[in-house]
């Protein structure tokens, strides 16, 4: 656990460094789970964003996207059952006066198993070598089964109680733990108690005139308001889907892990509407196609798993998580759920307005039912950055520092570098940049060594460096040179556009993964 944190450590400070995330008004000492993301990581999350509506919209003829409001009126959320339902249980330790999420606390010890395993894992890696089989390893060793069935039990046991409401056993299973409070180390709980998420506010001139609203905790309320607006304006056919990227907030009491839990945060969601009594099929439809978009960014299989849940929100009728091994162990990444026709039955009831749809090859009115796919695009940044960042031994015994972000998610593709700053290079170096910029974010560096500037650019994640040398004079050839290799290539800059848009381009990616 503690190789764990500090790993985590260098990922927050190199993401502040390198001009990724930095905590918001810092100047002021910050605010706390509150954070901005500066010049490159506003790159990479526009990057990430594109990613996913190229794949999720614009690659689905039945897809559509939309951008619905923050404010909406308080009714939605008595419909959606965020003003009855939305709440986190919580826990008080009398000694500290800390708070935490009473959940959390729990999976944190189950995410210390899980840890345990990993250990187990890394002996037995080292013991037998190659012919180390990871899978067979997890499947047969007694230990790692004992922690593996600990874990299953206690999940369970959660979430039977939090299902069934029932927080004296969640208290009672923190107690039967022995789980202690990570500031004051002890045990001297408080009843846990449920406390609702979502943040306040007013709309209107006056205080006496002005209606109470919050807001959004989620953006799928927008999808299905804005349901018959969008079906009837675009002449959608069942089944087809709608999706939105947009802020949601959360009065998060426990908010921790750096950009993994906020109380501002961003998600990309997609509803999508079918036929009642088809969603296990659409639901093992998009679970597949999601694990799919996430695979095509080449991180590695084994840091994505299911997670079937056990306990169920109010909505739904089957609910999975892709969990991602981020450097504090698997956590959700990604939601698919099936919500059966509860939303649109709900804003039915609540507004009084139909929210149907006439089946022309079934003759028939229904209320449809939907499938979701809700990912936090914050959390997909953690997921990238923090299984990028790396320190490697070169062959001569040097360590450089590489941020091995997938080529297609780079903030900056290439940065062009020219080799001395005299005899024209530089003004050379300032023509490629002028040629590439309309394609490609590109950045021009120039100060220090060469070596130097070639680390500088692999710590901050850019893919390509393109050297300008003398030779560039005499036949307008560059050195390209392969961030995560450190190959380098002589071409003409000419060839510049093509090669690197077969490295970083969404579609080739995309097509590559079989999209």
């Amino acid at each position: 656990m503690a190789k764990q944190e500090d790993d985590f450590k260098k990922v927050i400070s190199h993401a502040k460094e390198y001009g990724y995330v930095t905590q918001s008004s810092e100047i002021y000492d910050g605010l706390s789970a509150v954070y901005d993301y500066t010049q490159n990581g506003a790159e990479l999350k526009k990057n990430i964003r594109e990613y996913w509506w190229q794949a999720m919209v614009q690659l689905n003829e039945n897809i559509v996207g939309i951008d619905a409001a923050i404010f909406m009126h308080p009714t939605t959320w008595k419909a959606s059952g965020h003003i009855d339902a939305f709440n986190d249980p919580l826990i008080d330790n009398k000694d500290s006066k800390k708070r935490y999420r009473a959940d959390v606390l729990i999976e944190d010890y189950v995410g210390k198993l899980e840890g345990k395993i990993e250990k187990e894992v890394a002996k037995a890696g080292k013991r037998f070598g190659a012919a180390f089989d990871r899978d067979q390893f997890l499947s047969t060793n007694p230990r790692v089964l004992k922690y593996q069935e600990q874990a299953t039990d206690i999940l369970k046991r959660m979430g039977r109680s939090l299902e069934a409401e029932d927080l004296a056993d969640v208290k009672a299973l923190i107690e039967e733990l022995e789980i202690a409070c990570p500031v004051s180390g002890s045990r001297n709980w408080t009843d846990v108690k449920q406390f609702n998420l979502m943040f306040g506010t007013r709309l209107g001139a006056t205080a006496e005139s002005s209606m109470e609203l919050f807001l959004r905790p989620e953006t799928a309320q927008g999808i299905f308001v804005n349901f018959l607006n969008v079906q009837k304006s675009g002449r959608m056919k069942i089944p087809f889907g709608i999706a939105q990227v947009g802020k949601a907030f959360r009065n998060e009491i426990v908010a921790r892990q750096f950009i993994f839990r906020m109380r501002e945060f961003e998600q990309m969601e997609m509803q999508f509407f079918i036929r009642p009594g088809s969603q296990k099929e659409w639901y093992e439809h998009w679970k597949e196609a999601r694990m799919k978009w996430h695979l095509s960014l080449g991180m590695g299989k084994e840091l994505y798993r299911f997670h079937d849940h056990e306990k169920l929100a109010h909505y739904a009728d089957a609910a999975s998580d892709i969990e991602f091994r981020f450097p504090f162990g698997f956590k959700e990444l990604e939601g698919i759920h099936s919500r059966t026709d509860f939303d649109l039955s709900s804003h039915e009831n609540f507004s009084g307005r139909k929210l149907q749809y006439f089946d022309p090859e079934l003759g028939e009115h229904y209320v449809p039912y939907v499938v979701e796919t809700s990912i936090g695009l914050d959390r997909m940044f953690l997921a990238v950055f923090s299984n990028a960042l790396c320190e490697e031994q070169l062959d001569d015994g040097s360590t450089r520092t590489v941020l091995r972000i997938p080529a297609v998610l780079a903030p900056v593709k290439a940065a062009v570098l020219p080799l001395v700053k005299k005899d024209g290079l530089p003004e050379l170096a300032h023509e490629i940049i002028g040629a590439l910029k309309w394609d490609f974010m590109v950045q021009y560096d120039e100060k220090d060594a060469i070596g130097r500037r070639y680390r500088r650019q692999d710590a901050a994640g850019t893919p390509f460096c393109i050297t300008v040398d003398h030779q560039t004079l005499e036949d307008r050839t560059v050195t390209l040179r392969y961030r995560d290799t450190m190959e380098q290539k002589r071409l003409s800059i000419a060839e510049l556009k093509d090669t690197i848009q077969k490295e970083v381009g969404f579609k080739e990616w995309l097509q590559k993964a079989g999209f």
